[in-house]
């Protein structure tokens, strides 16, 4: 009887990896405070308010007076006589800005530091809901890599002991046949679920601002997932507070005082100003001037018609993807909506305990086959089912999450629909 080798080296290096001594279980909570504390692009979003801050805070000011000193040499020649001197002037100018301009700029840098504050919230509502699926991902699929790690190994046993009675005839060798394929098959699933977690533990870990390829392990826990209202109610909430649709109301609004500041800039500035000249002559008496100068660009009537023109044509744009962006919530909500429902529907049908009573059943079945109380057909398929059913259960769990999460960020209405586990780290 020829010796049959399993192709097991991925199998042995995923059950080495899952073997190894893993780093104390951190908690999904637990895992969102520390991402929303170390991730780097968070900096990004805090600079750019702070940049918006710093220009309000000059946004509003009247531009600085500037101060005009000459001096020279003063010569008079005249019939009787010629004296040389000294000459100087000096000179204080304010601008002046034409009236309701520097609220208007303060009225744009104020939407400006809006739009940065909602780009910063709404990119820490969206890592934190990133975090979580990614969480409960590296959970389910650590589930499913252990769990087809188990039937594999179970497959390679048994077969071992059948290929070490050497039977005869063609039924037993189908039978070795059919063990070695369910096999491969356990492996290839095991493999799938291995490079699920190790791409859901890489990009957790990016977002946690650590190395790529630092250790972790979740917390297993739960998650509840509450009745959703009517559509009318998820869209009147999606309405008002979705954080695209926020930016672009902040947009339309400060477009609308970008208009308005061009039809003001068509009216100059106005500099106005003291102004002292003195011309001294030794021979001949000191002649001193004292006034006020205004001064202001030509032609007075500022055209502007181009800057105005294209200040309301960007308010067109805005106002037209406002438009499209209400339209486009309207129907990721309508989806996520009916996503939820379904997933939240086939969660409803799972009893406590499903996936265990499952694992017993294929464990039970392995044994009772060694004993031949058990056919082939119903060892095998008991294996498979119970795998299905682990990769379906998780699946479902994570894709009723992510449907859960997408709504609340959607309603910018945090814990409004999924409720997590808060357990220690």
């Amino acid at each position: 009887m020829r010796s049959i080798h399993y192709p097991l080296l991925l199998l042995s290096a995923i059950s080495s990896v899952l073997s190894e001594e893993p780093p104390v279980p951190k908690s999904v909570e637990h895992l969102v405070s520390i991402t929303l504390t170390a991730n780097p692009e968070i900096r990004f979003y805090e600079a750019e308010i702070a940049k918006a801050q710093a220009t309000r805070s000059t946004a509003g000011r009247q531009a600085n007076p500037t101060i005009e000193l000459q001096y020279g040499k003063n010569k008079l020649m005249a019939p009787e006589t010629s004296s040389d001197g000294l000459a100087f002037s000096a000179s204080l100018a304010q601008p002046i800005e034409w009236p309701g301009r520097l609220g208007l700029r303060k009225a744009i840098a104020n939407r400006d530091i809006r739009l940065a504050e909602l780009g910063l919230e709404r990119f820490r509502f969206h890592l934190a809901s990133r975090v979580r699926v990614l969480a409960y991902t590296l959970m389910a699929q650590q589930d499913v890599a252990t769990a087809a790690s188990e039937v594999a190994t179970r497959y390679a046993s048994l077969r071992e002991v059948m290929v070490q009675r050497e039977p005869a005839g063609i039924a037993p060798q189908l039978e070795i046949t059919t063990i070695e394929a369910a096999a491969l098959v356990a492996e290839s699933r095991a493999a799938e679920a291995a490079v699920a977690v190790q791409n859901a533990l890489l990009e957790l870990n990016q977002l946690m601002g650590r190395r790529a390829d630092a250790a972790l392990v979740v917390k297993h826990a739960a998650f509840n997932m509450k009745p959703v209202p009517s559509l009318d109610s998820l869209m009147l909430a999606a309405m008002q507070n979705h954080y695209d649709l926020r930016v672009r109301r902040a947009e339309l609004e400060q477009q609308g005082f970008k208009v308005e500041l061009a039809k003001n800039e068509r009216y100059p500035a106005i500099t106005v100003g003291p102004f002292f000249q003195q011309q001294n002559a030794p021979a001949l008496e000191n002649q001193s001037v004292i006034g006020i100068g205004v001064s202001f660009p030509l032609p007075i009537w500022k055209n502007g018609k181009a800057e105005v023109t294209a200040a309301e044509a960007r308010q067109m744009q805005a106002q037209a993807s406002l438009s499209t962006m209400q339209r486009d919530v309207e129907r990721q909500v309508t989806a996520s909506m009916l996503l939820y429902k379904t997933q939240h529907a086939r969660l409803a049908l799972w009893k406590p305990g499903t996936v265990s009573k499952f694992s017993a059943a294929a464990e039970l079945a392995d044994q009772h086959y060694r004993l031949g109380a058990v056919p082939m057909a119903t060892f095998v398929e008991l294996q498979d089912k119970y795998l299905a059913a682990i990769e379906a259960i998780n699946k479902t769990q994570v894709n009723a999450l992510d449907a859960g999460l997408n709504l609340e960020e959607l309603t910018a209405s945090p814990g409004r629909y999924i409720s997590t586990a808060t357990s220690n780290p």
